[in-house]
């Protein structure tokens, strides 16, 4: 884990107060929504520019793992997001949204550092990868209609054209910097790819600084979402920490081979549902607010997860 790595929810929580502070002035205030698009469209290129599509196949060689963390991403996650949400936060239905855009995006990016750190199957957790991000462009319209439509009205052509925006496009476009590439890879992989690897965590708080500006006097009135939102997001990874724990030991996976399930079911992908909101949602500010406090909490208990997983390991080795 590099040091942008290691802090980077310093940095989110710096870009939070940064947002707050320059949303008190008022020509600041007005003008920062315009910026929140196309930082998030930055960022995303970057992650679309570093997820390696030539290998999803390579994710259909472990059918068994491929069905289990397909399973419990997207079909028993949503369902437990959902009902984590109905019992908590059906006063505050926009955060219930937000909740629910959080946690059915399963993570392509950083939880492959801690999957690194808890000594998982590092090349298992990237061949899925691809796939994840696929099933997400297929189905978080789907999850929106279906799961937001019972907390308030969703349109969907909304949705469609908020994915469209924030997903296809840079997705769109980091494939067409590839094929570009093609022929000159020293160039892909040495300057285009680490300068955009390093920026994404820049970009994405840019983004939230300028949302936190321009909705600045309405998170200030409603900071006590935080509490509201802690025990709903904690109870979601202890209780899919314990599933994917429970699965991989019932299915005989190796230590490395639950690690990795562990962590794909856990870490979410926050930038790419924050996206969204931001596009689909311009008038909640809360919603999005979810979705920012989500991974201020999710980090530390990823890190957590990374070193409790090896204290098993630890203890096994030592039974034998």
């Amino acid at each position: 884990m590099n040091i942008i790595e290691k802090y980077q929810t310093l940095l989110i929580i710096m870009a939070v107060g940064i947002g707050l502070a320059l949303g008190q002035v008022r020509a600041i205030g007005t003008h920062a929504e315009v910026l929140i698009v196309p930082f998030l469209l930055l960022m995303l290129y970057g992650l679309f520019l570093s997820i390696p599509l030539k290998d999803l196949h390579q994710a259909f060689t472990h059918r068994v793992f491929l069905g289990v963390s397909l399973g419990i991403n997207f079909i028993w996650t949503p369902v437990v997001a959902w009902g984590l949400g109905a019992l908590f936060l059906t006063d505050h239905p926009a955060l219930w949204l937000g909740f629910i855009m959080l946690m059915v995006t399963p993570c392509t990016d950083w939880y492959l550092v801690f999957t690194s750190i808890a000594k998982g199957n590092l090349a298992l957790s990237t061949s899925i990868l691809p796939l994840n991000l696929v099933l997400q462009f297929l189905l978080l319209p789907l999850y929106l209609f279906l799961f937001a439509g019972t907390i308030e009205t969703v349109a969907l052509p909304t949705i469609i054209e908020s994915v469209l925006l924030v997903l296809l496009l840079p997705f769109l476009l980091a494939q067409g910097t590839k094929y570009l590439w093609r022929r000159q890879p020293e160039f892909l992989e040495h300057k285009l790819l680490p300068f955009f690897s390093r920026a994404q965590i820049f970009f994405l708080a840019l983004a939230v600084a300028a949302m936190f500006a321009s909705q600045g006097s309405a998170l200030l009135n409603n900071l006590s979402v935080i509490t509201i939102l802690v025990l709903p997001i904690i109870l979601f990874f202890v209780i899919n920490v314990t599933v994917a724990q429970m699965t991989g030991r019932a299915l005989r996976f190796s230590y490395e081979e639950t690690v990795s399930l562990t962590l794909t079911t856990v870490a979410r992908n926050s930038p790419v549902a924050l996206a969204i909101a931001v596009t689909a949602f311009p008038d909640e500010p809360l919603v999005a607010l979810a979705l920012v406090i989500g991974p201020l909490i999710e980090l530390p208990i990823l890190a957590g997860v990374a070193q409790v997983l090896l204290a098993f390991r630890s203890r096994d080795r030592l039974r034998f």
